[in-house]
C-alpha cells in the first residue's frame, strides 16, 4: 500500500519546474480552445496570431533555461530535460510557428480555417515535446500518440476533398499499424527486462535471461520507428498522405515531427538499447540504403511536385539514418544537425507551393513552374535557393548536412553506406535541378502562374529560403549546439 501511495502521490513542485514550457503550451492550447468558441469567422485570425505567439513564448522559455535545475530527470525518470531536448524543442516550436504562418493564408482563402487547426498544431507540438523528453516507454508512447492523433485530424481538415479524406484514412490505418508494432516491441522489451524505464532497460539489457526476447522487441520497435519516419520499405503511407493533405498541413507534418522522430530513435536505441548496438546498427544501415535507393529512384519519375518531395523525404530519411547507424556521439550530432536542416528545407519546399497556389488552383505540378523567372525573378531566385539546398549544393545548408552524416558514417565504419549515400545524392540532385531548369529555361504552358499578392507570406517564404543560404555560410554555431547535446 505504501508503494502504491507513493506512486499515486502528487509530484512535488520542484519536479514540475522542468515541465514549465510544456505546461505553458498546454495552458495556451486549452485557453485558445475556449476563446475560439466566442469568435466569429472574421475574427479567427486572433486564434492564429495567439497560437504563433504561444509557440514563440514557449521557445523563449526553453532558450532562456526557465525551469532548468539540478535534476535533469523528474517524475520517476519519465521526463528528461537535457541539452538535446532543449535544442530540439526550440527547433520544433520555431519551425511549427513558421508552418502556422503558411497555414493561415492558404486555409483562409479556401474557407477551411477553423480555430481547432491552430489548437491541433499546439497539441501536436506538445506531443513532440513529450516525445523528445521521454525517459520511459510510457512517455514515448504518450507523446507519439498525441502527435499522431493530432496529425490525423489535421490531414482531414478539408472534409469535402476526397483526396484529403482518403489520405487521412490511409494515414490513420497505417499509423495505427505502426503504433501497434512499436507497442508490441515495447511489451517484449518490458517482458525481457521487467522495466519501462529506459535507464533501467539499459542497465538490465546485458544480463537478461531471454536475450532473444529483448532483441525481438528491439526489431519490432525499429519497424515502428521506420513507419513513423517513412523509411523504406515502410514508406507506403507517405506519398499519398503528402499528396492528399492540404499543402500547409503537409508542410507541418513533413518538417517538425522529424525532430521528434529523431529524438525517439536516440532515446529508444541510442540510450535504452545501447548495449544491443551491434545488432541494431546494421538494421538501420539497411533501412538507410533502401531509403536512399527507393526514394531517389522513384522521385525521378514524378511530375507532381508534392509527390516528388514526398519520395525525396524518404531519401532524406536515409541520409539521417547514415549518422544514426554509426552509433557514436559524432553520428548522433550529425543526424541531429541533418534533422534540423531538413526541417527548415522541407518548410521552404512546401512553402513554394503555398506561395504559388490560389483558390481553385494548386501549383503542385512541376510544369506549373515553367517560365517563373520571366514572370517573377524574386520568387524564382528563392525557389532556386530551396532546391539547391535540398540537392546538397554548396554553400547552402543542405550541403553541410549531407557532408556531416557522410563523414559520421565513414568514421563509424560504414564506408559502403557512405558510398551509397554519395552515389544517390548525385542521382537525387537531378530532380531538384529539373525544377530549376523549368523555371529558367522553359516557356510557360497555359495561363501564367503568378505568386499570390501577400506581402507577409512572401516575406516569410523569403526569410525561410534565404535562411538556408545564410545558415549554410554560418553553420558552425548550429553544429556546435548539436555536438554539445552529446558531450559525455
Amino acid at each position: 500500500m505504501t508503494t502504491m501511495q507513493a506512486t499515486l502521490a502528487m509530484p512535488a513542485t520542484t519536479e514540475l519546474l522542468p515541465l514549465i514550457p510544456e505546461l505553458a503550451l498546454v495552458a495556451a492550447a486549452f485557453a485558445l480552445l475556449m476563446l475560439d468558441l466566442f469568435l466569429k469567422d472574421s475574427q479567427r485570425v486572433l486564434t492564429h496570431v495567439l497560437s504563433v505567439l504561444a509557440l514563440l513564448l514557449v521557445a523563449g522559455l526553453i532558450a532562456c533555461g526557465v525551469g532548468v535545475g539540478d535534476d535533469t530527470s523528474v517524475l520517476n525518470n519519465m521526463f528528461v530535460r537535457d541539452t538535446m531536448a532543449d535544442v530540439l524543442k526550440v527547433g520544433t516550436c520555431l519551425i511549427s510557428a513558421l508552418a502556422l504562418l503558411f497555414v493561415w493564408p492558404y486555409l483562409r482563402d479556401r474557407g477551411l480555417y477553423k480555430g481547432e487547426v491552430s489548437v491541433l498544431v499546439l497539441f501536436a507540438v506538445l506531443g513532440m515535446m513529450l516525445l523528445i523528453s521521454a525517459g520511459s516507454l510510457i512517455m514515448v508512447y504518450l507523446g507519439l500518440e498525441l502527435l499522431a492523433l493530432s496529425s490525423y485530424a489535421l490531414v482531414a481538415v478539408d472534409r469535402d476533398s476526397k483526396l484529403a479524406s482518403e489520405a487521412a484514412m490511409k494515414y490513420f490505418v497505417l499509423g495505427a499499424l505502426a503504433s501497434g508494432l512499436l507497442l508490441y516491441g515495447m511489451s517484449l522489451v518490458y517482458g525481457a527486462t521487467g522495466s519501462l524505464d529506459l535507464a533501467t532497460i539499459r542497465e538490465a539489457a546485458p544480463g537478461v535471461a531471454q536475450p532473444m526476447l529483448l532483441l525481438t522487441g528491439v526489431v519490432f520497435m525499429i519497424a515502428g520507428i521506420a513507419f513513423k519516419f517513412g523509411a523504406a520499405p515502410f514508406h507506403m503511407w507517405l506519398p499519398d498522405v503528402y499528396h492528399g493533405a492540404p499543402t500547409p498541413i503537409t508542410l507541418f507534418i513533413g518538417s517538425a515531427p522529424k525532430l521528434a522522430a529523431f529524438a525517439m530513435v536516440v532515446r529508444l536505441l541510442g540510450f535504452g538499447a545501447s548495449p544491443l548496438a551491434a545488432q541494431w546498427q546494421p538494421m538501420l544501415a539497411v533501412l538507410a540504403a533502401l531509403s536512399l535507393v527507393l526514394g531517389n529512384v522513384i522521385a525521378l519519375m514524378q511530375t507532381n511536385l508534392k509527390r516528388m518531395l514526398a519520395y525525396s523525404t524518404i531519401s532524406h530519411v536515409g541520409f539521417l539514418f547514415l549518422g544514426l547507424a554509426g552509433g557514436s556521439a559524432e553520428g548522433y550530432a550529425a543526424s541531429m544537425f541533418y534533422a534540423l536542416s531538413y526541417a527548415l528545407m522541407a518548410t521552404a519546399a512546401f512553402g513554394v507551393i503555398v506561395l504559388l497556389s490560389r483558390r481553385g488552383f494548386e501549383a503542385d505540378n512541376i510544369e506549373d513552374f515553367k517560365g517563373l523567372n520571366a514572370r517573377d525573378p524574386w520568387s524564382a531566385g528563392m525557389v532556386l535557393c530551396v532546391m539547391a539546398s535540398l540537392a546538397g549544393i554548396p554553400p547552402f545548408l543542405g550541403f553541410w548536412a549531407k557532408l556531416a552524416v557522410l563523414r559520421a558514417a565513414i568514421n563509424g565504419g560504414m564506408l559502403w553506406l557512405a558510398i551509397v549515400g554519395v552515389v544517390f545524392a548525385v542521382i537525387g540532385a537531378f530532380y531538384y535541378l529539373r525544377v530549376i531548369k523549368v523555371m529558367y529555361f522553359d516557356e510557360p504552358v497555359g495561363e501564367p502562374v503568378l505568386p499570390r499578392d501577400d506581402r507577409l507570406l512572401r516575406l516569410v517564404f523569403g526569410v525561410n529560403a534565404l535562411g538556408l543560404l545564410v545558415l549554410g555560410m554560418f553553420w558552425n554555431p548550429l553544429m556546435a549546439w548539436c555536438q554539445a547535446a552529446f558531450v559525455s
